[in-house]
């Protein structure tokens, strides 16, 4: 066994694994998962810069995680960054106050290796199951962007686009500073212009429709599973490997995108920080899923944070 701890420091959200892992079984026991909105990509689409109060509700995250890793005693600690702090003009801060706080230098890493540890995330749990048919495509819609990966045992194509919840909503919904809704229909379409724009970027390097099954990682992903399952508070349990048949995903990003920031406030199972954010990542899931024709999406919560704990166990 090895004890580790693992660090994804994504557009919207930062999140840690502390887990043991055991290679010669292939499982991972998670001792500690947890997860913090703290939009580390504020205005980056806009102004190229981490925002000074974005770096600081991104470092006081990780005084709280370095006070866990060291309760836990993880022998090795990896931190990767991923879509923000890769376009950020200014990341040298972002680096500087990370490895003072956490004692290891974050990695900002290619989309192409977020790709790659996404699906070793996703996927490894789901190798023997008959049930699903492959190729996978492992879907992983982050803040500021979406990671492409079809691969049956390992991966065979990768590649990440700039579309992802906040970087959508920045762009398309918001209006000196607030977030416009219920969503108009010629911003919706903008949306869907710049995420089949991606579509067709992604398909040059990526077969999408080759696949056979779509796996779906992140908050936008499994929010929109808590929402069908219309669970009173968020379960990561009921979540893990639930199926939304795209009907569904249809119907529920309709209704979002057509509500108020009040109206969808009250869904129990949404986190507050993905109020504002939720129904351009739906729209991302669904343009995602008619691509390809899928008829369902499996949901994982296992991603790249189990893929990263496993590169260094």
């Amino acid at each position: 066994m090895t004890r580790v701890a693992a660090v994804d420091c994504g557009t919207n959200s930062i999140r840690l694994l502390v887990a043991d892992a055991d290679p010669a079984t292939g499982e991972l026991t998670d001792l500690d998962r947890r997860m913090t909105i703290v939009r580390l990509g504020q205005g980056v689409d806009r102004t190229g810069r981490l925002a000074p109060e974005a770096l600081e509700r991104t470092f006081a995250a990780c005084r709280e995680y370095a006070a866990v890793i060291e309760e836990h005693g993880a022998e090795r600690i990896r931190f990767v960054a991923t879509s923000a702090s890769r376009d950020a003009e200014n990341r040298d801060e972002f680096v500087a106050g990370v490895l003072a706080i956490l004692g290891v230098e974050p990695e900002v890493i290619t989309g192409e290796q977020e790709a790659e540890f996404s699906f070793t995330g996703a996927t490894r749990e789901l190798a023997g199951r008959t049930d699903l048919a492959k190729p996978f495509l492992v879907v992983d819609i982050g803040g500021g962007s979406t990671e492409f990966v079809v691969g049956d045992d390992r991966v065979r194509a990768a590649r990440s686009v700039d579309v992802g919840c906040v970087r959508m909503t920045e762009r398309h919904l918001v209006e000196d500073g607030t977030v416009v809704d219920p969503a108009t229909d010629e911003r919706i379409a903008a949306i869907r212009a710049d995420v089949e724009a991606a579509l067709d970027l992604a398909e040059e390097t990526v077969p999408l429709r080759e696949a056979r099954t779509l796996v779906g990682l992140a908050g936008s992903v499994t929010s929109v599973s808590a929402i069908a399952q219309d669970l009173p508070e968020y379960d990561s349990a009921a979540i893990h490997h639930s199926r939304v048949p795209y009907e569904r995903v249809r119907e529920i990003t309709g209704r979002l995108l057509g509500s108020t920031h009040a109206e969808r406030s009250r869904i129990p199972s949404l986190h507050p920080g993905r109020v504002d954010v939720i129904g351009s990542g739906a729209l991302v899931l669904q343009a995602i899923m008619e691509r390809i024709g899928a008829e369902e999406v499996v949901v994982s919560e296992h991603d790249i944070l189990d893929g990263i704990a496993w590169s260094i166990a």
